[in-house]
């Protein structure tokens, strides 16, 4: 099995026709579904949360086969999970995606998860120390991106269970949470 990185690929990786877009509607419906499954999963296990259509990704290429998703065939794959909410073009030209590898709520119930977990109720932590605190390596917050921070802090804020506070600077907002 092919890896990259200490990531497996899937077997379709190194199937050369997966790399065109399918012109059957059923098979397209399977390559799209595919793909997205795999862009959601490295995602994930890499930590990454921004993809340009612009830039090379790791995914979009495999030189094992001398095969590269073009240009059409990269944003057919993330329209796809924008469309079903697991991304968000960050521009007009639809160049840049937010890869919601979870979904903002879901991010909201790991936060909460992570603050019971630690004995983080009634107690105020900087907006940084979810990102990169000692409590929080090795867990899904490490290194979350702070757009999709500050969102799943609002979805708490507004259920009442956290209270966010504005700094002078990014690295002073703090957030307190409710037990």
């Amino acid at each position: 099995m092919q890896k990259l990185g200490n990531f497996k690929l899937p077997h379709f990786f190194n199937y050369p026709p997966y790399f065109t877009l399918q012109p059957v509607r059923e098979t397209r419906v399977k390559q799209v579904q595919l793909w997205k499954e795999l862009i959601l999963e490295y995602c994930r296990c890499q930590k990454i949360f921004v993809i340009s259509i612009e830039e090379e990704f790791p995914l979009f290429s495999n030189p094992v086969i001398e095969r590269s998703l073009n240009h059409e065939a990269r944003k057919v794959f993330l329209s796809a999970l924008v469309s079903e909410g697991r991304a968000e073009w960050m521009d007009k030209g639809h160049k840049k995606c937010l890869i919601l590898w979870q979904r903002i709520e879901d991010w909201a119930n790991s936060i909460l998860h992570f603050v019971k977990e630690n004995g983080f109720e009634d107690n105020v932590m900087t907006v940084e120390d979810l990102r990169s605190g000692v409590e929080s390596r090795g867990t899904d917050l490490e290194g979350i991106d702070r757009s999709v921070l500050m969102r799943a802090l609002k979805i708490l804020e507004q259920k009442g269970k956290a209270a966010i506070f504005k700094g002078n600077s990014a690295d002073d907002e703090g957030v307190k949470f409710s037990a």
